[in-house]
């Protein structure tokens, strides 16, 4: 399973941008809500499962965008199904951890 990622160091943390990699390009519309999933923001790279894993556990701020890798970081403990929002039908979830 192979997911888009970007590794940020920002105000002393690591934030960590990831997405499914099919939602990279893509416009989600949503009443008055418009999110871009673009490249410069969640690709710089793709990685697989288990380093997508290792990106969630040794992140302070995370953004998530997709069913796959928020289901990876719900079941890793990271997260929770809680906090997941929705535009356009696809899941969002961020992730603070301090």
């Amino acid at each position: 399973m192979a997911f888009a990622a970007k590794v940020v160091n920002y105000q002393r943390s690591r934030m960590l941008n990831i997405c499914d990699v099919d939602l990279v390009g893509r416009t989600l519309v949503e009443s008055d809500l418009k999110m871009n999933i673009t490249q410069s923001y969640f690709a710089e790279r793709i990685v697989e499962e288990k380093e997508a894993e290792q990106l969630l556990r040794n992140s302070s701020i995370i953004n998530m965008a997709g069913e796959k890798i928020i289901a990876l970081s719900v079941k890793i403990g990271i997260g929770s199904s809680k906090g997941i929002k929705k535009i356009d039908g696809i899941p969002l979830l961020l992730v603070f951890k301090f």
